[in-house]
């Protein structure tokens, strides 16, 4: 199991009894959290103390693969100079827990010798300056620690300690180039794998071809008579299906050699290559593999974080784009070609063959489904040249208005926040992409840590936008 340190600071000034409670508190403290989080062990570090025990445990942490993350909390007055030597060198995310061990003041027995022991609301305002000080990016929370929002808080950073250990070994694959002559689906690969970790390398899709090839024909069968268990079978071109149960076999088989969780495809580079993947890339995506169109690295890298970061929750997460808007009714229609996962799927989804006319190859098959409802985010992460920078605009995800029975294709619609004229606006100005990770499974305060955590540009787009000033913002940053 994953694991956050848990650091508590103190002093010897205070004698060994004092130093005895305090690792008796954090003791406690973190037993109860490893009863309360989930998928995260919390470890008790030795009492910080002295700069070369504080300096030790940070060492051990950045060289721990199993170690994601660090929380830190001052039971007592904790000079900051000693924290420098080991704040220096973090290399993990860092949670500050502003808390006591108790909760009230014992107005009935507090005395000096419990003033003395408990002092975590100046302690940790020592901690918070040489926090600031050393411009180490981290979180906080707030609260006694057996509170209901605290622990969701620690949660939710647990949540993002883990996407980030995800991201920062992140291997994305691209079969062929991005679409030709598209600006916002290319980038900077090596400052990507600088900032986020992501190792974005391109293969030939003769390769995939070739993969294709070697998939026996007992697998293939296997596979589609479990598909059409799980979906509903709208088509007689059986053919047209089992080239994308292939085509789904070979990438995963090709994803797994390559220890890949995204990959990106164009329909200009299908050479060798019956149908456009369509049924194939949604299976894939289902099973929580990153995807965008159109070359797009960078967005199917963030679909695979955010899917990661969202892992287990209610909801989905997946690739989109925005397809047309209906401007009576002020939402958007979001689809692609083919490729949206079913993880948005209201409806059981149903395999279907119909004409694809872009591509130029035969009719593929895909999956077809009315989208789900929610409360959520479009995030767009694009490369401004000098740094990256991630938009996120607040939606809602609403069903459609009425049927649409000849668009054979999956879709999601959604409105905009704050409203669609100020929304639509701001996400123009911000330059962000025609692609999108739509997601109805993280919060806010976890896209603003993991934006903090990589050094990314936020621009928020959501109910309180002030366009006037996001405008200033952006003429004096670009």
């Amino acid at each position: 199991m994953e694991k956050i340190y848990f650091l508590t600071g103190s002093q010897y000034l205070y004698g060994e009894e004092a130093l005895d409670s305090v690792r008796k508190d954090a003791n406690a403290i973190v037993s109860f959290l490893n009863r309360h989080l989930k998928n995260v062990e919390v470890v008790l570090t030795d009492l910080c103390t002295q700069s070369d025990v504080i300096e030790r445990i940070v060492k051990e942490a950045n060289h721990d693969d199993s170690v994601i993350g660090l929380i830190g909390w001052m039971h007592t007055f904790s000079p900051s100079k000693m924290w420098i030597r080991g704040l220096k060198l973090l290399q993990k995310p860092y949670l500050h827990l502003h808390t006591q061990f108790n909760e009230r003041i014992p107005y009935d027995t507090i005395d000096m010798d419990f003033m003395n022991l408990n002092q975590s609301a100046h302690g940790d305002k020592e901690h918070s300056h040489i926090l600031a000080r050393l411009h180490v990016p981290h979180a906080i929370a707030i609260g006694h620690y057996k509170d209901e929002k605290v622990v969701g808080q620690i949660q939710s950073f647990a949540d993002v300690c883990r996407a980030l250990s995800f991201s920062r070994g992140l291997n994305i694959l691209r079969f062929g180039d991005n679409m030709r002559q598209v600006a916002v689906t290319d980038g900077d690969k090596v400052q990507a794998e600088i900032n986020l970790g992501w190792s974005c390398d391109t293969y030939a899709v003769g390769d995939l071809v070739e993969k294709a090839a070697s998939i026996p024909e007992e697998e293939v069968e296997k596979t589609y008579l479990e598909l059409i268990e799980r979906y509903e079978l709208k088509t007689k071109d059986v053919h047209a299906v089992k080239v994308q149960v292939r085509y789904y076999l070979a990438m995963k088989a090709f994803l797994q050699e390559h220890n890949a969780k995204a990959f990106s495809n164009t329909f200009e580079d299908l050479y060798g290559m019956e149908q456009l993947p369509g049924l194939a890339t949604q299976l894939l995506m289902d099973e929580g593999i990153g995807y965008a169109g159109e070359g797009d690295w960078k967005t199917a890298a963030l679909d695979s974080v955010i899917m990661k970061l969202g892992e287990g929750r209610e909801g989905a997460t997946g690739f989109m784009e925005d397809y047309t808007y209906d401007f009576a009714e002020e939402r958007v229609l979001g689809a692609h070609m083919l490729e949206v996962s079913p993880r948005f799927a209201a409806t059981r989804p149903s395999i279907e063959v119909h004409p694809l006319s872009i591509g130029g190859k035969k009719d593929p098959a895909r999956l077809v489904f009315r989208g789900t409802t929610g409360e959520g985010y479009a995030l767009s992460l694009i490369d401004m040249g000098t740094h990256f920078r991630l938009v996120a605009q607040g939606i809602t995800l609403v069903a459609e208005e009425r049927p649409m029975p000849n668009l054979p294709i999956a879709s999601i619609q959604w409105k905009i926040k704050p409203n669609f004229q100020d929304g639509i606006k701001a996400w123009l100005l911000s330059g962000a992409a025609h692609h999108s990770v739509v997601t109805t499974q993280v919060t806010l305060d976890e896209i603003r840590l993991f934006a903090k955590l990589n050094d990314l540009e936020l621009i928020l787009i959501d109910d309180k936008l002030d366009l006037e000033r996001l405008e200033r913002e952006l003429e004096g940053r670009d």
